[in-house]
């Protein structure tokens, strides 16, 4: 949700992220609900260095992408434009890349893009095998409120039902106009009615 202006609990209106700076979690749980009727009981927080090493462990020859253009501004590395493989630190950077026409929006495409590309990648016998090690990798670098079983059962459910990623990113088009608001800056203002339904009915599919 690219800076959206919304309601946060007990703290007014705000960009919709300062709620997890305001409260951590559990209050970007309850502005989530206040803002989407979305009751979600579950969250994982996974930092930079746990993505680089999951991607790393996961995918030893890095992860197929085709990165639509030369890229290095503050993001740590230099990428070419062309199809390859990229490791943990490039696809890190590919994923935060914000540099471009549509700017967080284009951001926001790429991770969707990376999503579906690691979903579709990572279906094998050897990753399944590799399950129990993935997560002993990524446990250090993840805030969570499920337990190591948890997170190989889904994962497990994942791989071997062979599961696709949908997504959807919020706003939806034509449901939101750029403001500036004073002491919050530059903001998204959005038809709170037309994006939950977005969501409902996404999320019934």
């Amino acid at each position: 949700m690219r800076d959206i202006y919304a309601d946060i609990p007990g703290h007014g209106k705000h960009k919709i992220n300062a709620a997890h700076a305001f409260g951590g979690p559990e209050l970007l749980r309850k502005t989530i609900k206040e803002n989407f009727d979305i009751d979600l009981q579950y969250y994982a927080i996974i930092d930079f260095k746990g993505f680089v090493h999951l991607i790393d462990e996961a995918f030893p020859n890095g992860v197929e992408v085709n990165v639509e253009k030369d890229m290095s501004a503050n993001i740590g590395v230099r990428l070419e434009q062309g199809k390859q493989r990229l490791d943990g630190e490039h696809l890190l950077g590919y994923v935060r890349f914000r540099h471009d026409a549509i700017g967080d929006f284009g951001r926001v495409e790429r991770q969707q893009k990376v999503m579906k590309e690691v979903a579709s990648q990572i279906t094998s016998f050897q990753t399944i095998a590799k399950l129990p090690k993935l997560v002993g990798v990524i446990s250090p670098y993840i805030n969570t409120n499920m337990d190591a079983a948890d997170i190989f059962y889904i994962g497990q459910d994942f791989l071997t039902h062979n599961r696709k990623v949908e997504t959807l990113r919020i706003p939806v088009d034509g449901s939101y106009e750029n403001q500036r608001i004073s002491g919050a800056g530059a903001v998204l203002a959005i038809d709170l009615q037309e994006n939950r339904q977005a969501i409902h009915t996404f999320l019934s599919k």
